[in-house]
């Protein structure tokens, strides 16, 4: 009986450490479970049942929200051009359409629903199969598709898409063409900038130092009356010079329009590095100090014309630059200032001897008393520039300067073209100042004297011009409003003196008779069908509707006529005839009117 009692406990304990084995066995069971279910997938962990155990709890994942169609945008079937005549044009793409059309409806069927879609993991190894198969990129014909993409090696580019690709299969010379028609009429930057970033075929085309001829860079980096930043300066100079590095090697005019800060480094950088510059404009601009004249004067050799107009400059700087380099220079620019009574005295001086363009304008006043006067040496002028064939004083309130000497005793201006004295408020020019200007300028053509109320047509008689084109006598200035200083007699006179060579003729706001423009207007009609009247002004005359059929009948390149305000005329003829089909639609009219009066 001891013996059995004491074996109990021993007993026990072989139980217990079995029991304790079986756990050991149990949770070394539920570790391998786990670790082979981690290996297998990167799924989310899930509730495991253990021996003895009870379920384990896990977070579960989060659910997607449902993602939101975006409508499908339909494109039209049509484009619509505008043409040169104001019309719209409108273009069926009916092919390009149904090509889309196609592409969308295959998309389409291989996203029904219910189709099996591979993970991305099958996706990827199903590509890098294909990539194996066919590692160079070879068609089944056996071509590099590379090669048939690399426009450099062949002028046409074989692209499978649905949309046209004219312009991928066109010759880089008539790309050039084509951008330098729109180069030629809207300028090449932007254009150039924008096309290059189509293809690389359109980059190379506009590339062409040919395009980059004339270049205008307006100040886009920084809006207005915005400051400018340190990094912003930066920009702008590093486009300058790569423009002047890469694409202006061929360039001949550059001009600069609002530039208020970095137009002396601008100026240096092109006069460095472009050899055939001939024409650069400086408009509107501030800051043209010493340094920029002096860039010119290095770098600039061939330097022919230069533009000042509205820009801030330093008057010793352009009289220096003018009084050393000015031989060079064939056309000048100036807006007048006060300060610039010394450039225009230096000019005289014979500074620019082969100066054959000059133009000296003044920007538009409210109030008369803004406008200051100056003298101008006509003498002294016609001496110091003996090769000009442009006079230009445009809006200027001048006085010819008295000579000791006579008039007629200098050279005069023999090579003069065009002379132009239009004004808006007042003017001092009489008929002995514009003899003094034209003694010897036989071969002018073009006459602008608008807003000159004290030229008589008895002055214009008396010219030595023989072939005068275009006649300019328009009345735009306050001070005519005087009109006990117009003429009401003798515009006959210069009509019948030049209606050989008359193309255009301005007389509005003239207060002629009705007697004598029609006189004049018979004068200028002479020629019985081959007048080479192209432009008549009438407007705010005096003329009659007989004086207009004669002009009509008589004058068949007559492309623009103007019969505004003609108080003699009727009601609904008082306009501004515009084309050769408008003026005989006139003509039609007045021939109607004149039979049924006849028949009255």
């Amino acid at each position: 009986m001891e013996d059995l009692t004491e074996s109990k406990p021993n007993a026990d304990l072989g139980s217990s450490v079995v029991q304790e084995d079986e756990e050991a066995s149990g949770s070394s069971a539920h570790m391998e479970v786990s670790c082979k279910r981690k290996s297998r997938s990167k799924e989310p962990e899930k509730t495991v049942r253990v021996k003895g155990k009870s379920k384990q709890s896990l977070p579960k994942k989060a659910k997607k929200k449902p993602l939101r169609k975006r409508p499908r945008v339909i494109t039209p079937s049509y484009t619509i051009q505008e043409t040169d005549s104001d019309m719209l044009l409108i273009i069926s793409n009916l092919g390009d359409h149904e090509d889309r059309r196609k592409t969308w409806e295959k998309k389409k069927k291989s996203t029904k629903r219910g189709a099996k879609q591979l993970p991305p993991n099958k996706r990827r190894s199903k590509l890098k199969c294909k990539e194996e198969k066919n590692p160079a990129g070879k068609t089944k014909s056996g071509q590099n598709e590379n090669d048939a993409h690399d426009i450099f090696n062949s002028t046409a580019v074989a692209v499978d898409t649905g949309e046209s690709n004219w312009g991928l299969h066109l010759p880089v010379e008539i790309l050039v063409q084509i951008f330098q028609d729109v180069v030629n009429q809207d300028g090449a930057v932007p254009f150039l900038c924008r096309v290059s970033r189509v293809c690389r075929l359109w980059c190379c085309a506009a590339s062409s130092p040919v395009l980059w001829r004339n270049v205008t860079l307006s100040f886009c980096w920084v809006a207005p009356g915005a400051a400018q930043t340190p990094k912003t300066e930066q920009k702008i100079k590093d486009t300058v010079t790569w423009l002047s590095q890469n694409r202006f090697s061929q360039l001949r005019e550059f001009a600069i329009c609002h530039w208020k800060n970095l137009v002396d480094y601008s100026v240096k950088t092109v006069a460095q590095l472009c050899p055939h510059l001939k024409s650069i404009k400086l408009l509107h601009c501030s800051g043209v100090t010493s340094e920029t004249f002096e860039s010119l004067a290095s770098g600039c050799q061939q330097l022919e014309s230069l533009n000042l107009q509205h820009s801030q400059v330093e008057t010793a700087s352009l009289i220096n630059f003018l009084e050393k380099y000015g031989g060079r220079l064939k056309r000048l620019w100036i807006t007048y200032t006060c300060r610039l009574v010394g450039v225009i005295n230096a000019i005289s001086k014979g500074c620019c001897p082969e100066l054959q363009l000059l133009e000296i304008n003044n920007t538009l006043q409210r109030d008369y008393s803004d406008y200051r006067q100056f003298q101008l040496g006509i003498e002294a002028l016609q001496l110091g520039c003996p090769k000009l064939q442009v006079l230009r004083l445009l809006n200027l309130l001048w006085l010819p300067k008295s000579s000791r000497a006579s008039a007629f005793c200098t050279a005069g201006f023999p090579h003069l073209e065009e002379l132009c004295l239009a004004t808006s408020f007042f003017s001092f020019v009489e008929d002995q100042i514009l003899h003094r200007i034209l003694h010897e300028s036989h071969s002018l053509r073009v006459l602008d004297l608008r807003g000159c109320y004290r030229i008589t047509p008895t002055g214009l008689a008396k010219l030595p011009c023989k072939n005068v084109e275009c006649l300019y006598l328009g009345l735009y200035c306050s001070g005519s409003s005087s009109n006990q200083l117009l003429p009401k007699e003798g515009s006959y006179l210069f009509t019948e003196k030049w209606h050989h060579c008359l193309a255009e003729l301005d007389l509005s706001g003239h207060v002629f008779s009705e007697n004598d423009l029609e006189t004049a207007i018979a004068k200028l009609a002479i020629n019985e069908g081959r007048s080479p009247l192209r432009s008549l002004n009438l407007g705010g005359t005096k003329i009659s509707l007989n004086s207009v059929r004669q002009v009509i009948a008589q004058c068949p390149q007559l492309s623009f006529l103007n019969l505004a305000s003609c108080r003699h005329l009727p009601r609904g003829w008082k306009r501004a005839y515009r084309g050769q089909e408008d003026i005989r639609q006139l003509l039609l009219r007045l021939l109607e009117s004149n039979s049924d009066d006849s028949i009255c």
